[in-house]
Formats: structure tokens, C-alpha cells, sequence
């Protein structure tokens, strides 16, 4: 079994900064890729950043330039950073982690940290 667990969301003034968390556990091995995705009240969940296990890193374009992607190999951690956060940040954001398992790989999720950014 894999499991996801995420940390780091709360309540953040417009301008401020969060870092989330996602340590993964059980049967981690082959990881293709680890990312962050979000999901708003009635919009669809979204991707915001990737990393690949070779440390290439991207961004949907709403967040580049203000949201870094890092990952700890040795602790199964990805990290998200976030500045300058708005208010169209405000969503719940969900941890994913792609394992590859030949010939096809297999999507795992958090169970999601909400982040509001509000004065």
C-alpha cells in the first residue's frame, strides 16, 4: 500500500507565502513523477507543478515564477512552496505521486490540505 499524507495548508493573507508538504510511505519505488495539484469550488482540479524523478520540474503558467517544486529523494518528500499568493490560489491541493509499474504506472492522491488566501 501507498500512502499519501500532506501538511502545510491554512489561512494566509494575500501577498504571504505557504510551504506543503506530501510524504509518501509504503511500497515507494520506481517514482516517475510527484506533483501538486488544485482543485477551487466548482472548477476542476488542476495541475499546478511536477517534478520528475530526474529533478526536471514544471509549472502550469498561473503559478510560474511564484511556486517552486523541490523534492527529498531520501524522504519520499515533495515539497511545494508558494509566494505571493492571491486569492485564486485559494483551493484544496492534493498531493500526487506516478509509480511506474511496466507496461503502464499507477496514480496515487493525498487526501488534500486546504489553502485560503484571505485578508
Amino acid at each position: 500500500q501507498v500512502q499519501l499524507v500532506e501538511s502545510g495548508g491554512g489561512l494566509v493573507q494575500p501577498g504571504g507565502s505557504l510551504r506543503l508538504s506530501c510524504v509518501a510511505s509504503g511500497s515507494i519505488f520506481d517514482i516517475n513523477a510527484m506533483g501538486w495539484y488544485r482543485q477551487a469550488p466548482g472548477k476542476q482540479r488542476e495541475l499546478v507543478a511536477v517534478i520528475t524523478r530526474r529533478g526536471s520540474a514544471s509549472y502550469a503558467d498561473s503559478v510560474k515564477g511564484r511556486f517552486t517544486i523541490s523534492r527529498d529523494n531520501a524522504k519520499n518528500t515533495v515539497y511545494l512552496q508558494m509566494s505571493n499568493l492571491n486569492a485564486w490560489d485559494t483551493a484544496v491541493y492534493y498531493c500526487n505521486l506516478n509509480l511506474a509499474r511496466p507496461p503502464s504506472s499507477v496514480i496515487y492522491w493525498g487526501q488534500g490540505t486546504q489553502v485560503t488566501v484571505s485578508s
